[in-house]
């Protein structure tokens, strides 16, 4: 009971340090960038073809942009304090209704990508590390190599190029279609399974020349049962940590993708936040996500205790 204490609260500490982080971050980046906050937000509710000046130091004048940027930062972090993300500067609706709507569909794409990646890597990674040094084991070295090395956004391209203008297979974007979350989940997962197949392979590996397969064999234990009894549960604990910290890869992933897609998720809300200058957009987004991968890591840790009780004597084994 102890260990989950001092579990929760520092992971409550990590929240909290989180949302000052992200918070200070996110508001010096906005107010370092260049041009007039206000004709961007004048330009992004009315138009480029109708904003002007006037219609800039109306916007201005609304929304209080002269108060100065501690003012503005105290605002936020009062509100913050309420649990309350403020408004948007272009919409002018709560923060969080925009966050809500436009997680969900963030949620799916990631849920699928993920899904995608499990079913690739690890059963891949398995067979190679059952047969260590192999052709097999040698080729998914080679091709996990280039996966990784592979930027998102050049292998989302491809995937368009390949499936939807060439061969027509697939729509190249959009939303709502079970077909079309085929090529922006295919786009996350590649990268993903690449990763989860060399931790599977190297776990499998390690398993397959410790003792304890060993031992099992001379039970009686056939090589299925082994692995199916013993060498699952070691090749989960390395792997569910690996997919934990993969959740800043997935997130960072999730903004191209959803660009390249047009996926209307909280990425692609992000970058038009950021180009409009919406401010209270950008750090609600930015918070959302930088406390679901706080959230994401505590799941993960109660999860490996479960799998590995030697985790019970290490509360902190990871970051």
């Amino acid at each position: 009971m102890t260990v989950v204490l001092h579990s929760l609260a520092l992971r409550l500490a990590q929240a909290a340090g989180v949302a000052l982080v992200v918070g200070i971050l996110s508001f010096l980046m906005m107010q370092a960038m260049p041009g007039d906050m206000a004709f961007r937000i004048a330009a992004a509710r009315y138009g480029y073809d109708l904003a002007s000046a006037d219609l800039a130091e109306t916007v201005r004048q609304e929304l209080t942009l002269d108060a100065g940027p501690l003012v503005l930062f105290g605002q936020w972090m009062a509100d913050l304090a309420r649990l309350d993300l403020g408004r948007s500067l272009v919409s002018g609706l709560p923060v969080w209704q925009e966050i809500t709507h436009q997680l969900g569909a963030s949620l799916h794409l990631a849920v699928a990508a993920l899904a995608l990646s499990l079913l690739i890597g690890p059963p891949l990674g398995i067979l190679a590390g059952l047969r260590a040094g192999g052709r097999f084991d040698r080729g998914l070295l080679v091709v996990a190599a280039a996966l990784r090395a592979v930027p998102q956004f050049l292998l989302g391209l491809v995937l368009i190029v390949v499936f939807a203008v060439q061969l027509g297979l697939l729509p190249a974007a959009g939303h709502g279609d079970p077909a079309q979350f085929v090529l922006p989940a295919a786009t996350l997962a590649l990268g993903l399974a690449a990763a989860s197949a060399r931790i599977a392979r190297d776990a499998m590996a390690a398993f397959a020349a410790s003792p304890a397969q060993a031992f099992a064999r001379t039970k009686g234990l056939s090589e299925r049962q082994a692995l199916r009894r013993h060498g699952l549960r070691n090749i989960a604990a390395p792997l569910l940590t690996y997919l934990g910290l993969q959740f800043v890869t997935l997130a960072e992933g999730v903004v191209v993708v959803e660009t390249i897609f047009g996926w209307p998720g909280i990425g692609h809300a992000l970058i038009h936040a950021v180009f409009h200058r919406d401010v209270p957009m950008v750090q609600g987004t930015a918070l959302v996500m930088g406390l679901g991968f706080v959230c994401v890591n505590a799941v993960i840790d109660m999860a490996l205790r479960r799998i590995d009780p030697r985790q019970i004597a290490q509360p902190e084994g990871r970051a």
